[in-house]
């Protein structure tokens, strides 16, 4: 079963997001809290998560700050904050943050599907106006400002396009160990510790690796 916390102060919308994930996969189970300190009190709980998605304008605690919260006492929980605040510097603040993916409230809900089975497979969803911006920089390319060799330029290329481990050891014939040993190699050169994280890099030092 998929326990996914659904962390949003309007009922309507609450309701409408636990239905379009229901029907993401048999066996979803979508838990409603009301704001901050309901969803921490859940999450306290001790029952099994596997996901918790995240508006930004809670009455209580804001999205951004419990962002942190849940990073810091959840670590091994992921997050996609679904918000109507989706401008660029929002969407960075949330991912750097420690968010695994960012969906509008003006997207579909099969945008929401998407990106929660990304973020539940391991990857990190990110839209594309986050690096917007950074695309339009010129410079080095990313591999050889932090002096990623040609393996690892080839790792980051797919981690960047929101690929598993799995995934990409199965596209570059790798084992899933040599992908993570790559990771590891990665996230040092960037200074970065998730995978996030690194697509912040990406964007802020532009888009080509």
């Amino acid at each position: 079963m998929t326990r996914i916390l659904i962390v949003e102060d309007h009922a309507l919308v609450r309701e409408a997001m636990a239905q379009t994930l229901a029907r993401l996969e048999p066996g979803v189970e979508c838990v409603e809290a009301k704001g901050s300190e309901d969803a921490l009190a859940k999450l306290e709980a001790g029952a099994d998560w596997d996901l918790a998605v995240i508006d930004l304008m809670l009455p209580d605690l804001n999205g951004f700050s419990l962002l942190g919260v849940l990073a810091k006492r959840f670590p091994d929980v992921p997050t996609i904050v679904v918000s109507a605040l989706d401008d660029p510097a929002s969407i960075r603040r949330a991912m750097k943050g420690g968010a695994s993916g960012f969906v509008s409230k003006a997207d579909s809900g099969d945008t929401l599907r998407a990106a929660v089975r990304c973020v539940l497979d391991g990857g990190v969803y990110a839209p594309d106006i986050a690096t917007d911006a950074a695309s339009k920089r010129s410079g080095a390319p990313v591999s050889e400002r932090f002096g990623l060799t040609a393996g690892q330029t080839r790792v980051l290329e797919l981690l960047a396009q929101g690929k598993t481990n799995r995934e990409i050891a199965d596209l570059l014939g790798l084992s899933e160990g040599t992908v993570k040993v790559h990771m590891s190699a990665i996230f040092r050169a960037l200074n970065v510790s998730s995978r996030a994280q690194a697509l912040i890099v990406i964007a802020r030092h532009g888009s080509r690796l």
